[in-house]
């Protein structure tokens, strides 16, 4: 893979144990890694590896995501959740990075050789990191708000307060209308740009956090030169990513109890081959 050197500073330390990083007092260039296909293939091989290992464990993590969205949703909307169902499955695009940090740390620990258990994604909470972790999420918060928001403006700018009480009704109206195909189009073209921002903004900031002592502006600064270096991967990325938090979302989310474990397991494996220790 060919490399290039990133013009900020980073922690010249790593988690090599399955405490916190120390507080590094030096700082030397990030190496970038450029990645192919390929790799994306390999990382997700890594990532579907890591969670047939321990299912029962991840399973019972990540059934909290599915929930807390839909709370989420009907919190944020104040009305019937019905029109925001696609919104609310695209959304989790936006929170996942955020939503699967847990994820990224049971797969550091179980490539380094460490005891692994559903308990240890909760060692962030102890992470020198963990301002800047919470800083990320709060900027991946705001945007996954922010569509909900823009998805809920366009309905009600189309359709006013209407809202069918039969799901099949609903449907219909979407999928077989004019006025809900426009709907369709202009909503997946807003989507677009808050998932392009999510990922430049995730895809390597959580991971980075959690694997080295650095504050919130370098992992996100990082993880914009990581996209910037691999633009045609990283997009690629993006569709497998949102192809599968669609597939998961399907049937009422539940499926996201599978497809987050292992795209966060995968997530991980992804930023070991884009950023040099």
């Amino acid at each position: 893979m060919a490399k290039a050197r990133a013009a900020f500073p980073k922690s010249i330390d790593t988690r090599t144990d399955g405490g916190p990083a120390p507080i590094a007092e030096g700082s030397a260039p990030l190496t970038i890694n450029r990645i192919a296909p390929a790799d994306l293939k390999d990382a997700l091989a890594k990532g579907l590896d890591d969670f047939w290992a321990m299912p029962s464990h991840l399973l019972f993590l990540c059934l909290i995501y599915p929930i807390a969205g839909l709370y989420l949703g009907r919190l944020a909307v104040g009305f019937d959740v019905l029109p925001m169902l696609f919104p609310l499955a695209a959304g989790f695009a936006l929170i996942g990075p955020f939503a699967a940090i847990g994820l990224y740390e049971i797969s550091r620990r179980r490539e380094q050789g460490l005891e692994t258990s559903w308990r240890h994604a909760f060692d962030v909470l102890h992470s020198p990191s963990r301002a800047a972790i919470a800083e990320v999420g709060g900027v991946l918060m705001i945007l996954f708000l922010c569509w909900l928001a823009a998805a809920l403006i366009l309905y009600r700018s189309m359709y006013g307060g209407d809202v069918p009480r039969d799901p099949i009704d609903f449907f219909r109206e979407i999928l077989t209308t004019g006025k809900g195909w426009t709907l369709i189009v202009i909503g997946n073209a807003i989507g677009f740009v808050f998932a392009v921002a999510t990922l430049v903004v995730g895809v390597v900031s959580f991971p980075l956090l959690l694997d080295r002592n650095v504050d919130a502006t370098t992992a996100i600064k990082t993880s914009i030169a990581a996209v910037v270096a691999n633009p045609v991967t990283m997009a690629l990325w993006g569709l497998i990513v949102a192809g599968l938090l669609v597939l998961g979302s399907i049937p009422a989310l539940v499926g996201l109890a599978i497809v987050m474990p292992v795209l966060g397991h995968a997530t991980w494996h992804l930023y070991r081959k884009l950023i040099d220790r």
